[in-house]
């Protein structure tokens, strides 16, 4: 009996592990290097940073935390001038590599301490300090602050 039900949890497992792993928001980049995907637990193990600001797109300042993206593309061996970010509904924009360490720039995983909802700018969103600087507080900066992202190729 303890075998049937050992091999029955085995198998549910087996089925389970990758479905509950799919549940997990993921962001892929791409570079000569190869490709290497990130989800969400890799992305804090990383090391988080807050940035506060107002956006656009947000009732008043809001505390963002995310993955600078230098470190990011660090960790992914991502070697370029520039980063295509793409989200889910395929929106793409350039982004100058410069931006990330002139700007501070990073990969937003969370919204004032939670995490952000796929239908609300999620799972995770390219975020500029744009009141640090008044020259982000315009174009291009607003179009480089790209939500839904899934995917960044280096060039």
């Amino acid at each position: 009996m303890r075998l049937l039900v050992s091999i029955v949890l085995a198998a549910l497992s087996a089925f389970l592990a990758p479905a509950l792993a799919q549940d997990v928001p993921a962001v892929t980049v791409t570079s000569s290097s190869g490709s290497i995907t990130f989800d969400r637990n890799q992305l804090e193990a990383m090391g988080l940073v807050s940035v506060k600001t107002s956006t656009p797109w947000n009732e008043g300042v809001v505390d963002f935390q995310g993955v600078p993206l230098t470190l990011l593309l660090e960790k992914a061996n991502a070697k370029g001038e520039t980063a295509i970010v793409t989200a889910l509904n395929d929106y793409s924009v350039d982004i100058p590599i410069s931006d990330f360490s002139t700007f501070g720039t990073i990969l937003a995983v969370k919204r004032n301490g939670e995490y952000m909802p796929i239908d609300d700018q999620g799972p995770f969103f390219v975020i500029y300090p744009f009141d640090s600087n008044p020259v982000l507080q315009k174009q291009p900066y607003h179009g480089r602050a790209v939500w839904q992202v899934k995917a960044i190729s280096v060039e």
